[in-house]
């Protein structure tokens, strides 16, 4: 990975995009969302994720992101994307009512083969693009971005009405996960 994509300052605030290989639409099923927010859950438990934002969309996750003191944000992320891949795959391989299965299998196994870090599968694209926000401005253009997502996809009409994302605490509502509000 390049060093341009590295988090250099663990105490800064990050704006992370990681997307399925190949740009998968697996997030169509709730089940499958449903790995995300808990895993993202357990991230902030029991390994010092701190949540912003966060946006789960067909194919992709949008999350604004720090860690507790003295642990690192890549390593968080490393874990979460290990644990969500191989949840997602047996869950996928499992799944009886899922039409897509064959496809989506064949599609990660392709991708494994060609990635020599993988065994089998690779579920995750590798590229995971962090940008430090250092500005106020910074945050929240991100942040407008990232709740937006949903809009601009035309899959509610308005951020605070899409449930898998966190533009419903920033409009005073519970959402799914705790979130750390950015003044």
């Amino acid at each position: 990975m390049s060093v341009k994509y590295k988090i250099r300052d663990q105490e800064k605030p990050h704006f992370l995009s990681f997307a399925t290989v190949e740009w998968v639409d697996v997030f169509t099923r709730i089940e499958y969302k449903q790995v995300i927010v808990d895993s993202l859950k357990y991230c902030q438990e029991e390994k010092g994720l701190l949540l912003y934002a966060w946006c789960i969309m067909t194919n992709h996750l949008h999350l604004i992101i720090s860690s507790k003191e003295g642990i690192k944000q890549e390593d968080i992320i490393r874990d979460f994307k290990k644990h969500t891949s191989k949840q997602l795959l047996k869950m996928i391989e499992s799944n009886a009512k899922e039409s897509r299965k064959n496809w989506m299998l064949w599609i990660f196994k392709k991708a494994g083969e060609r990635n020599n870090n993988n065994k089998n599968f690779q579920f995750w694209r590798q590229d995971n693009h962090p940008i430090e926000l250092s500005t106020n401005q910074m945050m929240e253009q991100r942040l407008d971005y990232l709740h937006n997502n949903p809009v601009e996809a035309g899959i509610v009409d308005e951020p605070e009405h899409y449930l898998y994302s966190s533009a419903r605490d920033y409009s005073g509502k519970k959402g799914l996960l705790k979130v750390e509000f950015i003044s």
